[in-house]
């Protein structure tokens, strides 16, 4: 039971509705306690040999492996990812530690800068503490793309996770201590956000990251722009996924169904807006009907299962209005869109056609298993329309010229293209968005310089 004055945080897993965890808040005394506990484990870290890190992030690793199995069945327990998705997001997240250890040494070494001085040069220092503010849809990968980086660059990390994966936080907490990092490297906060901004405003927090809704980083950007404090914003995005006239329409299917409802969509980085040439429009949409209508949807612990439920009932609640309002202004419901009855938060398949600009499903992120179609005749009309929303987080171009997509991809207002290939993070490529899909860039050498200061150094 909790305290009567603290507040209850409860894990329930999606597919049964059962409660798995519960968690009570940390008093304002203890939250303090977990920030000067994140910024002794900076000061060690910071002093230490970047061969000491990588040697500790290579740990880290082993220990994910170690813990594969159990790590993604709290994964599933806790948001209702499908087995075999979780366990693949444990490999992704060893891979992106060691990728990190290997390469830290390269990302931060000094680089020589020409001046009126012949030594002048650039350091990467470590910033501090990091407030990470980490949402549940992939409580593992989420955590570890800021986290290896930040701690191979000599910084430590506040984590701020959902509360409905609280159970991934502490796993990981315990996991990076137990590869030999000092205790408070990864310091869990198990609060709501109203202490937030009073976390944001100690001088010992030194930046933030925050990857969820544009609403959300909104409100960050506010408060650390108050307190002067640097930013990394990876916020929504309603990806386009772009069929040219000449794609291989089998193939786009096939990677389409996969983009979009991979993780029951709610991905920010998902197809989410399906553009299709005029030409092949019917053909690939029968493609990609056939491809969805025949996708196993059930209990996310049957390795058979592809999707599963979604993570919370108010989740599944918006993602039907968005349904039902795009279907009242014209859109039509060519598969799915019918609330399931029982217990868990399913929700099928769902494709929409004939969806305009002006509507929920083009207009807003449709955070969820929905698809929307809607045809173009030119590609002048293509662009307009994937540029059209206020996000700018990735999208697809598919086409039999490769070359051809490069080019489109530079009059895409978006933070990443993938040409032929389904949108995802990868620890060697940058990732982040513009727009109201955010601004930084975590991975890749990007990544692990956010959250350093780039120093000047001059002599004579």
């Amino acid at each position: 039971m909790a305290s009567a004055d603290r507040e209850l945080f409860q894990s329930v897993d999606p597919a049964t509705e059962e409660v798995v965890g519960e968690y009570e808040a940390m008093s304002a005394v203890e939250v303090a306690e977990v920030i000067a506990l994140a910024h002794s484990a900076f000061e060690h870290n910071s002093r230490q040999p970047l061969s000491w890190r990588s040697e500790r992030m290579l740990a880290l690793a082993e220990g994910l492996r170690r813990n594969a199995e159990d790590l993604a069945q709290l994964v599933t327990k806790e948001m209702g990812k499908p087995i075999g998705e979780a366990r693949a997001e444990v490999e992704k997240c060893a891979i992106s530690c060691q990728f990190f250890a290997h390469q830290a040494e390269q990302f931060l070494a000094d680089q020589p800068m020409p001046s009126d001085s012949p030594r002048s040069f650039v350091a990467f220092r470590p910033l501090g503490v990091v407030l990470a503010i980490m949402p549940w849809n992939f409580p593992l990968w989420q955590v570890i793309r800021f986290v290896a980086p930040a701690l191979m660059a000599g910084n430590s990390g506040l984590l701020k996770h959902s509360p409905t994966t609280f159970g991934c936080a502490k796993a990981l907490e315990l996991l990076v201590e137990g590869a030999g990092f000092p205790r408070g490297s990864l310091a869990c906060l198990i609060i709501g956000t109203d202490p937030i901004p009073e976390i944001i405003a100690d001088e010992r927090v030194r930046a933030v990251t925050l990857t969820g809704s544009d609403r959300a980083g909104s409100r960050v950007a506010e408060m650390a722009g108050k307190a002067l404090k640097k930013s990394v914003l990876e916020l929504g995005g309603s990806d386009f996924f772009l069929v040219l006239g000449d794609a291989d329409l089998a193939q786009a299917a096939d990677i389409g169904v996969r983009a979009r409802f991979q993780n029951a969509g709610q991905s920010c980085i998902a197809a989410k807006r399906f553009l299709v040439a005029e030409e092949v429009a019917d053909e690939y949409f029968d493609r990609f009907r056939t491809l969805a209508a025949s996708m196993v949807v059930g209990d996310p612990r049957d390795p058979s299962v592809r999707m599963g439920p979604m993570a919370r009932r108010d989740l599944r609640d918006k993602l039907h209005d968005q349904v039902l309002r795009s279907k009242a202004e014209g859109a039509v419901v060519a598969l799915g869109g019918i609330r399931p009855e029982g217990p868990g938060f399913f929700y099928p398949a769902t494709l929409l056609r004939s969806v305009a600009p002006s509507m929920p499903a083009f207009l807003e992120e449709t955070f969820g298993p929905v698809a929307s179609f809607t045809t173009f005749a030119t590609e002048e009309e293509a662009i307009r329309l994937a540029n059209h929303p206020s996000y700018g987080l990735g999208g697809n171009i598919w086409t039999a010229d490769p070359e051809h997509g490069v080019a489109l991809a530079g009059l895409l207002d978006t933070g990443g293209v993938f040409v032929n290939g389904m949108t995802h993070s990868d620890a060697r490529i940058p990732f982040g968005g513009v727009r109201q899909s955010g601004f930084g860039r975590e991975l890749a050498s990007f990544g692990i310089q956010e959250f350093t200061n780039v120093q000047t150094v001059w002599r004579p």
